[in-house]
């Protein structure tokens, strides 16, 4: 059996995702869950996405959608963007991508239209983005895009005191629902940690790609994990995400 590794937001950092897989020695025995957030950071969006959609034909890939990839899903087919997602990373994907071929911007619509809301194991173990609101979980959520962009599943985790058990009322629902839930979207680096975070039975496996931190991959069952190097130099010739 092999196993079930967990990869944290990659933001374009190309370089740093073909590192760490090296490091984590992944073979085809592992099932590899991606939480999003593929583009928007580094200048090798475009690279990242190749190299994905490499990988999904070789390697059992599970692919997460992030809100940035909903991001440039909808610029790429309407052409539409926002200002906030071009100051936080959108304008260097869009340069980055407008010199793809059209066989290769086809074969990136495909695939981003092809992530997952979510994931959830055998185990019941949750695998999503960012979150869900609904306190009877993931299936009964009433708007999709909270999978991707809400951000109250960890802030609760981070306020919640450990002195509480399962069987207290003020316990959240939600946390009760499953074994385990992994996340990304909000970075561990915003309260000073650049590895995989325990919070209740929340890990959060964003480690700060996209800014200051390294990359992760992370043994969902042993809670092993393998890092890159600090993404930024990586990428010395650039800024990332500020």
């Amino acid at each position: 059996m092999g196993r079930t590794l967990v990869i944290g937001d990659i933001h374009g950092a190309y370089r740093a995702l073909q590192q760490v897989l090296e490091r984590a020695e992944v073979t085809k025995n592992d099932e590899l869950i991606f939480l999003g957030d593929y583009v928007d950071g580094w200048g090798e969006s475009p690279q990242v996405i190749d190299y994905l959609i490499k990988l999904k034909s070789e390697y059992r890939c599970i692919f997460m959608r992030g809100n940035h990839d909903d991001l440039l899903l909808e610029w790429l087919k309407t052409g539409e963007y926002t200002e906030q997602w071009f100051t936080h990373g959108g304008q260097l994907t869009t340069e980055k991508y407008k010199d793809l071929s059209k066989d290769r911007l086809e074969l990136h619509i495909l695939f981003l239209e092809s992530l997952e809301d979510y994931y959830l194991d055998g185990h019941n173990r949750l695998f999503v983005h960012a979150g869900f609101t609904n306190l009877n979980g993931v299936k009964h959520e009433y708007f999709t895009r909270m999978f991707y962009w809400e951000r109250t599943l960890w802030e609760t985790a981070l306020a919640l005191d450990d002195r509480l058990d399962h069987n207290h009322p003020q316990y959240p629902k939600r946390f009760t629902l499953y074994h385990e839930i992994f996340i990304g979207h909000t970075p561990v680096t915003r309260i000073g940690e650049t590895t995989p975070q325990l919070k209740a039975n929340i890990w959060n496996v964003d480690t700060g790609a996209a800014f200051k931190g390294p990359l992760t991959v992370m043994d969902a069952d042993t809670k092993e994990f393998w890092q890159s190097e600090p993404v930024y130099k990586l990428y010395p010739e650039e800024n990332g995400r500020n």
